[in-house]
């Protein structure tokens, strides 16, 4: 079968089918235990479909070192589906794995359309479009403090180049010299009582999300200088900013003291929540 002639595409925002990937990387944290399901139902090994998902796997295919990092993302995310053994999961673990081999090929199948025939991207997209005839969400929901959820996590990155920037090291030092004041048995109370509201409200996928989303911003190397802060205290910042951000994901499903306990230490990082008034 000959090749489609595509031109290079050197960013996300030069793909043209930009529209579907986004929209399948936006329903991953949303997926049910009920979408599993039916994705494994769905899900076909083939001879056809194997040379499919080798082409959308080609070196040479649209993106794909971003492709392989969403692939790693899926399997982080439904870890503990696929893992089986924490009590809040009730999927067998082995659909969980038919599954995300059915999410994996809509990933691949939707960088690679412009490399593979309509056969083939049908036939990946096939059980993803089962499931989901249309898209659903643009992104992921945040829940109705989502700009601020956003904004915590676009900061994040800053900590990390506070070795060449003297205002993030500032924020840097204030955040750590609060972390120091605060009880630390009240603020696992409230770690525990956020959690709960995210399994209860069906959000433990999207709060799996924004601890990956918020890890890997404050742990990139500095852009300068290539230094790479992993000690004790980045650890400990790290986690005063991500029980912030998942706080404010479940705001509307907890008490607004537990919110306030989880989000003190940081508040410099999160902008004001704008009222229907303002």
């Amino acid at each position: 079968m000959a090749r489609r002639r595509i031109a290079t595409i050197t960013s996300l925002d030069e793909h043209p089918n930009l529209p579907e990937i986004l929209g399948v990387l936006a329903q991953l944290p949303h997926i049910s235990d009920s979408d599993l399901v039916r994705l494994a139902d769905n899900w076909r090994n083939t001879v056809f479909l194997a040379e499919a998902r080798a082409r959308a796997l080609d070196p040479d295919s649209p993106l794909v070192l971003e492709v392989l990092a969403a692939f790693e993302a899926v399997q982080a995310l439904f870890a503990d589906d696929v893992c089986g053994e924490a009590e809040y999961v009730e999927l067998e673990p082995e659909v969980a794995s038919v599954a995300l081999k059915a999410i994996r090929d809509a990933i691949a199948a939707s960088y690679a359309e412009p490399l593979l025939s309509r056969a083939e991207h049908a036939g990946l997209m096939g059980p993803w479009r089962a499931v989901y005839p249309t898209t659903l969400v643009d992104e992921p929901d945040l829940g109705e403090h989502a700009a601020q959820v956003k904004a915590l996590l676009s900061a994040m990155p800053r900590l990390a180049t506070r070795c060449h920037d003297t205002s993030a090291a500032s924020l840097y030092d204030e955040i750590l010299r609060t972390s120091m004041a605060l009880d630390e048995d009240v603020r696992e109370v409230a770690r525990d009582e956020a959690w709960q509201a995210a399994l209860l409200t069906n959000r433990r996928r999207v709060w799996s999300l924004i601890r990956r989303s918020g890890a890997e911003g404050i742990g990139r190397f500095c852009g300068q200088c290539r230094t790479r802060h992993d000690d004790e205290d980045t650890m400990r910042v790290l986690s005063l900013c991500l029980d912030a951000a998942c706080a404010l994901l479940v705001a509307d499903a907890i008490d607004d003291n537990l919110v306030d306990v989880l989000t003190l230490p940081v508040q410099k990082l999160i902008p004001l929540q704008r009222t229907s008034g303002d």
